[in-house]
């Protein structure tokens, strides 16, 4: 994958660079198999727990550092491809995946595994923040918007794609090949990735360690995230959950506030903290928080109150592939449009009518009632998530996409991981027979309320459909959207 501008007299060409299909299939590679086990895990838990003999309370907490992981490892990657190499980044987090994995699918207990899987999640975001902007800015700019349906995929398309894998891997057995399997997937993306993705000087060999905004970004995601997973074997009241949330989510308030008022700071918080890339990033939080919810909420109770087999549930909600694919494709058309926000606004409708739906949902109507429900999650997913993750990303010059995607995933993970388990372990103690539609209704309420805001705050900053300045921003001329500032129409009043 080349740099945005590669010299020539100092790297050697390699074989496959320049070439734009090596280079897609280099991201799907980085991105992919980590997604996917984010949504195949839950489905094959009791087969993991009797392997490694490890009981819910340890898994669950293994899989929330690892999400935490995630969401640090693409903070971290900004600070560090500053001053080395993206390259010699990607190499390594690549060659990084592939070990933890190896190590957690010959794990004999519960320690073997968690490194491996948190590791994993490590290795994942920063290959996030490695390989997706060469990718968007390295290439011609008429390759732009089939880049941007192939982000979506990479970003929602695999982890849609979890729950079937989860679900047959669950009801027929075999988790250990499973991450072989992924291990595979990987290795082949760093081989590809040896042949195509160029060296490059970094931008600023000098830059400091970010000692504000590394900490608080560990701080931001590991304590809120062991906090919620600490409810898989305790209750909201217990210490071990609200104190770690509440300091975590202060380590995000300052975080972002340090950010903002930083001269030289390691992620845009200012230049995004304008109307439209404040409601997109709000946007990407809500739809991929209520999404993950639900699809949680959905295998938990099929699962537990109807018995329902792992491989039933991943076919029941297949469908939200379907809707993922549709969204990514209609993206692809109307990313250099000024239909870009109300696609966002239609992700977060989708969404609102799969809640919706599922408030029908029982054991006996799953069959009717949960594919139509998926596909509209799936859809929402797609077109909420991704446009608003460009939302952002246009909004800052190129070369600041890597830092603020990161920030945003930073968010959107924030949110989803707080979220989903806490209204799921709601769902638990009301009992799921109720307890279920109860969970569901709470999130169409905060998505409804929430999208209802997101267009308030959007017409208060008086801001006007305009398609983005594709040109200049390529170019690293200008950024693609002039924004207006946050409740600017109030503030001219």
């Amino acid at each position: 994958m080349p740099s945005r501008s590669p010299s020539p007299n100092l790297f050697t060409r390699l074989p496959l660079a320049g070439s734009y299909p090596a280079a897609v299939t280099l991201a799907l590679l980085a991105l992919s198999p980590y997604l996917i086990l984010t949504t195949a895990t839950a489905l094959m838990e009791p087969q993991i727990m009797r392997s490694i003999d490890a009981t819910a309370y340890e898994l669950q907490l293994s899989s929330g550092m690892s999400n935490a992981a995630y969401a640090f490892g693409a903070v971290a990657c900004a600070d560090l491809v500053q001053r080395v190499a993206r390259r010699r980044v990607y190499l390594v987090c690549e060659c990084g995946f592939v070990l933890s994995t190896v190590l957690a699918l010959s794990a004999q207990n519960i320690g073997m595994y968690a490194t491996g899987v948190v590791l994993q999640g490590l290795f994942t975001g920063m290959l996030l923040v490695a390989a997706l902007p060469p990718l968007i800015i390295g290439h011609p700019i008429d390759k732009l918007q089939t880049t941007a349906a192939v982000v979506s995929l990479g970003l929602f398309g695999m982890v849609a794609f979890g729950p079937l894998v989860g679900g047959l891997v669950g009801s027929l057995g075999g988790w250990r090949p499973l991450f072989a399997g992924i291990g595979t997937l990987a290795l082949i993306g760093l081989v590809v990735g040896s042949l195509t993705f160029e060296g490059n000087a970094p931008p600023d060999r000098r830059a400091k360690f970010d000692w504000t905004a590394i900490p608080l970004a560990l701080g931001t995601t590991a304590l809120p995230f062991f906090g919620v997973s600490w409810l898989t074997r305790g209750h909201f009241s217990d210490p071990e959950f609200y104190v770690p949330v509440v300091v975590g989510l202060a380590c995000g308030v300052f975080l972002v506030g340090g950010q903002y008022r930083k001269e030289r700071p390691l992620m845009p918080v200012r230049p995004i903290s304008n109307t439209l890339p404040v409601v997109g990033t709000l946007n990407a939080m809500l739809v991929g928080a209520c999404f993950t919810t639900l699809l949680e909420l959905i295998e938990v109770y099929y699962i537990r109150e109807a018995a329902f087999s792992p491989v039933r549930i991943g076919a029941l909600v297949t469908p939200q592939i379907l809707g993922v694919l549709i969204a990514a494709l209609l993206f692809r058309q109307l990313m250099s449009t000024r239909w870009t926000p109300y696609l966002a606004l239609c992700g977060s409708v989708s969404v609102a009518i799969g809640a919706a739906i599922l408030l029908a949902a029982s054991t006996s109507n799953a069959s009717a009632t949960v594919p139509v429900a998926a596909f509209f999650l799936g859809f929402g997913a797609g077109a909420g998530v991704t446009p608003g993750l460009f939302l952002a990303g246009f909004s800052v010059p190129a070369a600041q996409i890597g830092p603020t995607f990161a920030l945003v995933e930073l968010l959107r993970s924030e949110a989803a991981f707080l979220i989903g388990p806490v209204l799921l372990h709601f769902a638990l103690v009301q009992g799921l027979a109720d307890g279920f539609h109860q969970a569901v209704g709470i999130t169409l309420g905060l998505t409804v309320l929430g999208t209802l805001g997101l267009v308030t705050l959007y017409l208060l900053g008086g801001a006007r459909p305009e398609a983005p300045d594709l040109v200049s921003w390529h170019a690293g001329t200008s950024t693609g959207y002039h924004s207006p500032a946050l409740l600017a129409a109030v503030r001219k009043a």
